[in-house]
């Protein structure tokens, strides 16, 4: 498995600081997906926001049916989270 470097939420900055902050979950916590953008905050709000878009904007599927096809390709693709 590849590593990934990222910036520990205690080190965070500008940015980085923010989207930290504004993307944890109730656990103070962010998704290792979103987390190794760290490096080039960004890339990590622009992920988010097409993700986002993705999931949540205008389209023919119910959001019950996008993560559907999420887990489905997740599997497909081996991923395990």
């Amino acid at each position: 498995m590849a590593h990934i470097p990222y910036v520990p939420y205690d080190e965070a900055e500008g940015l980085l600081a923010e989207l930290y902050e504004r993307f944890r979950d109730s656990d103070g916590m962010l998704d290792n997906i979103i987390r190794v953008h760290s490096l080039n905050p960004r890339s990590m709000k622009d992920h988010i926001e097409l993700y986002s878009h993705l999931m949540r904007g205008p389209s023919p599927l119910s959001r019950i049916q996008r993560e559907m096809v999420a887990v489905t390709v997740s599997t497909v693709n081996g991923c395990f989270y």
